[in-house]
């Protein structure tokens, strides 16, 4: 363990945090700590930040209710930068977005580096929903609205149906995945999170386990 006092702040008492969310991987923002704010992180064991603009402590969600809840917080080999890794419940961006890291700039193509899950890949029809990308089919259902976004679920429910029916496991993998993100679709358009059917289904399992105790 690290001792606070060890730390390295720079010449104004503040630490750059680098800030990601724990169950994505993705880098949600850089903020700067103090000793205060970082003390009140570990205590609330929510993320606290140091305000360069207005020079005053912020606690992240105070207004806007999109806390941060810290799992971790790490030193780099120089003690003079902190990454926290975090359980989010909105956007880190003002923008909205899920991240404030959506500026592109450059991109080789190969960009797979961590583990897909579908918080990811609902993160980035988020994202879709709240910067339209030309061209994207993502942004296209959003424009279109409640009824395509249905009526495509509708479509790709029938053909799950009838490649399953078929017996052809590939392709009812292929056209369960377009179910599968079609839904996510409709679950962000209609501010549903992953969670919520997942806590949904825990319900279901626990309420189960207790009538068959």
């Amino acid at each position: 363990m690290v001792d606070i006092s060890k730390l390295n702040f720079d010449e104004n008492g503040l630490i750059p945090v680098i800030i990601v969310d724990v169950e994505t991987g993705a880098v949600l923002t850089l903020a700067y700590m103090n000793a205060e704010s970082l003390n009140i992180s570990i205590e609330e064991g929510k993320a606290c930040f140091w305000s360069r603009s207005r020079k005053e402590i912020w606690r992240k969600g105070e207004t806007s209710g999109n806390e941060q809840h810290i799992m971790s917080i790490r030193a780099d080999c120089d003690n003079d930068a902190l990454v926290v890794t975090v359980k989010k419940s909105g956007p880190a961006c003002h923008t909205g977005a899920e991240s404030c890291f959506f500026g592109d700039i450059f991109s080789s193509g190969n960009e797979r580096t961590k583990p897909f899950s579908l918080k990811m890949l609902h993160s980035i029809i988020d994202d879709r929903r709240t910067h339209k990308k030309p061209g994207s089919y993502t942004t296209y259902l959003f424009e279109k609205g409640i009824d395509k976004i249905l009526k495509k679920l509708g479509e790709e429910t029938t053909e799950v149906i009838i490649a399953a029916k078929d017996g052809k496991k590939d392709e009812t993998v292929y056209e369960l995945a377009d179910l599968v993100y079609h839904a996510m679709v409709l679950m962000t358009q209609m501010g549903i999170k992953p969670d919520d059917v997942i806590n949904e289904l825990a319900s279901r399992h626990y309420t189960k386990q207790e009538k068959e105790d």
